[in-house]
């Protein structure tokens, strides 16, 4: 399961979202997150659904790439369900037994909640990591933060800092999958016994996981020094990033996206809103 994790990872591409203007991007994935908590019936959460549905063929990623991403998070979203499942009311109950009550109302509001998260890690993955590059992503969040350079924040490490923990999020992934796989061949057990042994039995993972870290760390500073990484102190850019109408052209669909989910808002649709 380790594996279908995705976050962070890079896809090479030519498609009209990797050709977007990075700090344009972030921008964009504000906006998304915006439209994404604006919707709140059933008709405005299709809308958003058939969106994101929308982009991957556009980001050139395949679906099978995008719903493998979302298996790590089935444990929270099965949480997340039964509690909506329980806590929402209603006026007429589905299912009564002891203190639990299921209302048709609880059941709807479910399955929109599900959605949304799905919803909103899709887009913003796709917007973010899987079709920008890490010193793309870098110079984007310099650039859209480049103002605060006159309060005299350091805004150029501050954007490395928040790359590089993107960056190595698969990398940690692929180190956590070789730690578990020399355990297994000790003969260490994660899948049997109780959920306390189970989470002792993940120590052996944690302790040489962290020591990774550590190392990884270090030599990544040594190559930064070695390299006379000096910050954003007279630093030049290969490729300038300059905004194009693609870039305004994909400000304005996600703007009417917003403008048309919020109209949706006020169509009547009876119990299927959050």
């Amino acid at each position: 399961m380790i594996s279908d994790i995705t976050v962070g990872q890079f896809f090479p591409g030519n498609s009209v979202l990797h050709r977007i203007n990075p700090a344009m991007k972030l921008i964009l994935t504000l906006i998304f997150i915006v439209d994404v908590f604006l919707a709140e019936t059933a008709l405005s959460m299709g809308v958003m659904l058939i969106a994101v549905m929308s982009m991957i063929p556009i980001a050139g990623i395949s679906v099978k790439t995008v719903l493998r991403s979302l298996k790590p998070l089935r444990i929270i979203m099965i949480f997340t369900a039964v509690l909506n499942i329980f806590m929402a009311k209603g006026e007429k109950p589905l299912f009564s037994r002891w203190i639990f009550t299921v209302y048709p109302e609880g059941l709807i509001r479910t399955v929109l909640i599900v959605v949304r998260v799905i919803i909103l890690l899709v887009g913003t993955t796709l917007l973010v990591s899987y079709t920008t590059s890490p010193i793309a992503l870098t110079d984007g969040l310099e650039q859209l933060l480049s103002p605060l350079k006159k309060l005299h924040l350091n805004v150029h490490e501050f954007s490395m800092m928040m790359t590089i923990a993107l960056r190595f999020i698969p990398t940690l992934i692929e180190e956590t999958e070789k730690i578990i796989s020399a355990q297994k061949s000790r003969g260490a057990d994660f899948s049997t016994g109780s959920p306390i042994k189970r989470i002792k039995a993940l120590i052996p993972i944690f302790i040489p996981l962290f020591v990774s870290c550590i190392r990884r760390a270090e030599e990544l500073a040594t190559a930064m020094e070695c390299r006379c990484y000096n910050g954003g102190i007279g630093k030049t850019r290969m490729n300038v990033i300059k905004y194009r109408p693609i870039d305004f052209l994909a400000l304005l669909c996600f703007a009417a996206l917003g403008a048309g989910i919020v109209f949706l808002n006020t169509v009547p649709s009876g119990m299927f809103s959050l």
